[in-house]
């Protein structure tokens, strides 16, 4: 019988109109640094200024970093790091998607820690020093339903001269408050809310399947995938559907409470690693029916593989094969099932160098798929994913 541990120490403010509460919380700290992406959707749609107004109204003092980029690098935490200690403030609040989150974890960090982001990396390149102290106190605003990261620890940092995109995961990265709040969603992009959405399902999906999951875990994953698979396809034929964007801001949080990913994100992030424009969730799409088909066809995960196609609304399903079928469905409702790895600049000769790199860069846990792979193995379903 399996034991787990779950602890979720983040209070969520959950539901439309959260983010007018911010004021009335108990702030955990007097001038926050605001940490955003370098793009412009923030400002355009009014955010900042709202997240400026409830600072103001609370009585507490602020700073703007606004360079982090979508995949955000070791450079970025640096910059931010020293802007805080520059600026004085004593907390942090992230106000974007994953890749703001991500940023922002690593930025407390790094104001509160000696050296720099890389010395507490556990990358091949990396220090794999342990934090002596607890990261400065986190506020995180998600602006995107897909990378949960709102309610983990986890953290996923690129650097571009080592090409490493690596995790950093300390228990202090968990966030003291988030706010998920379905109206900062409702302006994401059609295609942006497909590869963000995929990004959420795939968390759950390598969640099931993982050999180790328990009882806890898969409650979460088949809530999320369930959600994921109705109201995704939605959510992108229509932005504005408040019921689509509200369902799937719950699942990108029920996905993100106990995440247990499996080897497809590390081979993402070797992809990632590589190219910098390659978006996270698209990655993941890319290689997921050549991923999971792999253990489909060896009937090495019916069970897990079953539940998920039920929760996604398959009648009678009776093997790996069907939740194949619902997933390859289920992409191309969001025109995701072409998505073309030469579109982002991969060539298919650099796939035989990403085999060797899968112990160097990390993602999930490669020791916990249903079977193991072999470099063979992952460098067949790079060449079978590869258009």
């Amino acid at each position: 019988m399996k034991q787990f541990i779950f602890n979720m120490p983040t209070k969520v403010l959950f539901g439309f109109g959260q983010l007018n509460h911010l004021h009335e919380q108990n702030l955990p700290g007097k001038k926050a640094l605001i940490i955003t992406s370098n793009g412009s959707s923030t400002k355009k749609y009014g955010y900042l200024d709202r997240v400026i107004d409830e600072l103001k109204t609370a009585g507490v003092d602020y700073a703007v970093f606004d360079q982090i980029r979508p995949n955000p690098t070791r450079q970025n935490v640096t910059d931010g790091a020293a802007m805080a200690k520059q600026e004085g403030c004593d907390f942090v609040i992230a106000l974007g998607g994953g890749s703001v989150m991500d940023a922002t974890k690593c930025i407390a960090l790094m104001m509160t820690n000696p050296g720099e982001i890389w010395d507490y990396s556990l990358s091949q390149a990396g220090g794999k020093q342990t934090a002596p102290y607890d990261a400065a106190p986190i506020v995180a605003i998600t602006t995107s339903a897909g990378t949960g990261s709102e309610v983990d620890i986890a953290a996923v940092i690129s650097d571009d001269e080592l090409k490493e995109k690596t995790g950093i995961f300390f228990p202090s990265m968990f966030p003291t408050l988030s706010i998920v709040d379905p109206d900062l969603m409702m302006s994401v992009p059609p295609k942006f809310t497909a590869f963000q959405g995929m990004d959420a399902f795939f968390h759950a999906a390598e969640s099931v399947i993982n050999k180790n999951e328990h009882v806890m875990g898969e409650m979460f994953a088949l809530k999320a995938i369930e959600l994921i698979a109705k109201y995704l396809p939605q959510a992108y034929k229509d932005g504005s559907n408040k019921e689509a964007r509200y369902h799937m801001a719950i699942a990108n949080t029920l996905a993100g409470y106990y995440m247990l990913c499996t080897s497809p994100h590390t081979m993402e992030h070797i992809m990632g690693s590589y190219h910098e424009d390659l978006v996270h969730g698209a990655g993941l799409i890319m290689i997921a029916h050549e991923y999971y088909d792999f253990f489909a066809e060896r009937q090495a995960a019916e069970e897990p593989m079953i539940k998920m196609a039920n929760a996604m609304g398959v009648k009678d399903a009776a093997s790996g094969k069907d939740f194949i079928a619902a997933l390859d469905n289920l992409l191309a409702s969001i025109n995701c099932d072409t998505l073309k790895m030469s579109d982002y600049g991969i060539t298919k000769e650099e796939l035989k160098t990403y085999p060797q790199r899968i112990a160097d860069v990390l993602g999930g846990d490669i020791t916990a798929d249903p079977l193991p792979l072999s470099a063979e193995d992952y460098l067949t379903i790079f060449e079978k994913s590869y258009r």
